[in-house]
């Protein structure tokens, strides 16, 4: 009855049971870990429409050269 609990109720295997149960390390769930410094949709937004940027471009950018783009933008529209 246990391994029909783990295996399918749990989804996991008696280790990943009891790596959580005794260390806390959680079972990987397939969820996508987010972008540790993903850049807001407001300043990509601002990035494509008003400066001309194309996202293959901002997709290159970490979010201080992106801020640092648009404030460069704003100072030579000016």
């Amino acid at each position: 009855m246990w391994k029909h609990i783990l295996r399918d109720q749990l989804d996991v295997g008696e280790p990943e049971f009891w790596a959580c149960a005794r260390d806390g390390v959680r079972p990987s769930r397939g969820v996508p870990k987010p972008p540790a410094e993903a850049l807001p949709a407001e300043l990509v937004h601002l990035l494509i429409s008003r400066v001309g940027l194309d996202e293959s471009e901002i997709a290159g950018m970490g979010k201080n050269e992106a801020v640092a783009r648009l404030q460069r933008f704003w100072t030579e529209v000016v």
